[in-house]
């Protein structure tokens, strides 16, 4: 113990008196609280965190963990399902007090520091009528998120995350710092956009924003036994529905509270969110077909989108023990549908669910060169998450995600989304970038050589 007190303190040391954030050591009384991560099932202890408040502490942080080989992770909001905010015996650049949002409503752009939250960045854009897609939690870090990609309520309206971002400033592995859009370091800026965080720690990100502060919002429900015929009718009706309405399809069992009506509380069902956000007035034309399939429940309602975004937040508090598997589906055939409702009716906890996110409209757009980002083809991206409070349930839930998505890998399309993959081998992250993976390894060899950053999903320089 003495020994790893005393490498503590020499790490400490390395960073400096011009360290202006944190350093939180094991021996730290805090230390327990400042590891922890989103997802419970995972516990790493790292040697030193070093928690930046600004580019030159991450610069500091960056050299230190070259310097002594230390491996190293980089944490904003600490969702990443697998944990690689964070590392064993390592040095974690710890991003979550380097927060802030500042919006320039006449460009219509948000710069956004790289330890803000989704929920931070809504606050910040609202008032002005504008916003940036991001995903479905509030409490997720924009910067993992969208160096992922970015997939939530706005991508058939907005595109992805990726899709919006204009500007990253970005610390390197040999510590200096370069920002990166479409005039400088372009091969870096593609990279970034959906490569994960292979490249750097971006300190800064700059979104462009788009006019939107209502929209007209929210569940209809379904019961289980209708599962198939509700699944069938929305593989059809959302390729074909206007651009403004999203809606992610699930299986889900109701929460035990409200605003749910209390008949329907811990009732498996199926349904779908949705999300309108063209003329408020359109809504009821554009979810009329929805309607005529008679939901249980039809909670949609005008919003600000800010309270949409943070809807899930109570539900999927940090601290519950999480399991998920993704792929990225272009279809849903039939045999697919039977496979779905099996799994649906056995949900294995009550926070456990299944998601359809669609990723047509303005995401498909996009040239599957153009970014990272492979998956233009339109169609889902297709979550299977286990979540339970209790770790006596982790085995539980990881056994019904992982049967799941064997049952239906078969259906897709080949990849999936790197922010929806537990740690699944060097193959699976090769097939989700497809004919773009080896350009990946070109400027991840160009800018970091070594592999310095590798806890993450990670390419491998070429």
């Amino acid at each position: 113990m003495a020994g790893a007190v005393a490498a503590d303190i020499e790490l400490a040391e390395m960073l400096g008196a011009g360290f202006r954030g944190r350093m939180i050591g094991t021996e730290d009384s805090d230390y327990d609280t400042a590891r922890k991560l989103y997802n419970a099932m995972i516990d790493k202890k790292p040697r030193l965190i070093a928690q930046c408040v600004d580019a030159a502490d991450v610069i500091a942080a960056v050299n230190v963990a070259r310097e002594t080989g230390l491996d190293v992770a980089v944490r904003c909001g600490a969702h990443n399902g697998p944990g690689l905010g964070s590392v064993d015996d390592g040095l974690v650049v710890d991003l979550s007090a380097l927060r802030g949002v500042i919006v320039d409503p006449d460009a219509r752009i948000a710069h956004v520091l790289g330890g803000t939250l989704l929920g931070e960045v809504d606050h910040a854009t609202q008032p002005f009528g504008l916003a940036a897609p991001f995903g479905i939690i509030s409490t997720t870090g924009v910067g993992g998120l969208t160096l992922g990609g970015g997939v939530g309520h706005m991508t058939r309206k907005l595109g992805l995350s990726i899709d919006n971002l204009v500007e990253a400033d970005v610390v390197l592995a040999d510590g200096s710092f370069v920002t990166a859009n479409e005039k400088q370091h372009p091969d870096l800026f593609w990279a970034l956009r959906g490569g994960g965080g292979n490249f750097g720690v971006v300190s800064r990100f700059a979104f462009r924003l788009s006019p939107l502060s209502t929209v007209v919002a929210g569940p209809t429900l379904w019961p289980l036994e209708r599962s198939a015929e509700i699944l069938s009718w929305y593989r059809e009706f959302i390729p074909k529905a206007p651009e403004e309405l999203n809606g992610f399809f699930a299986f889900m069992t109701v929460p035990p509270g409200p605003p749910f009506p209390e008949e329907l509380h811990m009732q498996k069902m199926c349904g779908v969110v949705w999300c309108w956000s063209g003329e408020p007035g359109d809504a009821d034309s554009a979810l009329a077909e929805a309607r005529e399939l008679q939901p249980v429940l039809d909670g949609i309602q005008p919003m600000p989108l800010s309270v949409l975004n943070a809807a899930f937040d109570a539900l999927y508090p940090h601290g519950d023990q999480w399991y998920w598997r993704a792929d990225v589906v272009t279809e849903i055939p039939d045999e697919a549908v039977a496979k779905h409702v099996r799994f649906g009716e056995a949900l294995p906890t009550w926070k456990s669910t299944m998601h359809l996110y669609p990723i047509d409209g303005a995401a498909a757009r996009v040239g599957t060169d153009e970014t990272a980002w492979t998956q233009r083809d339109g169609g889902w991206v297709q979550v299977m998450v286990g979540v339970d409070p209790e770790p006596q349930n982790r085995d539980l839930v990881t056994d019904w995600c992982v049967s799941y998505w064997d049952a239906l890998h078969p259906y897709s399309a080949g990849g999936g989304y790197v922010n929806m993959m537990m740690e699944e081998g060097d193959d699976r992250v090769r097939t989700t970038y497809g004919a773009n993976y080896d350009r990946l390894a070109q400027v991840k060899a160009e800018y970091d050589p070594g592999n310095l950053f590798h806890v993450n999903q990670n390419i491998k320089p070429a």
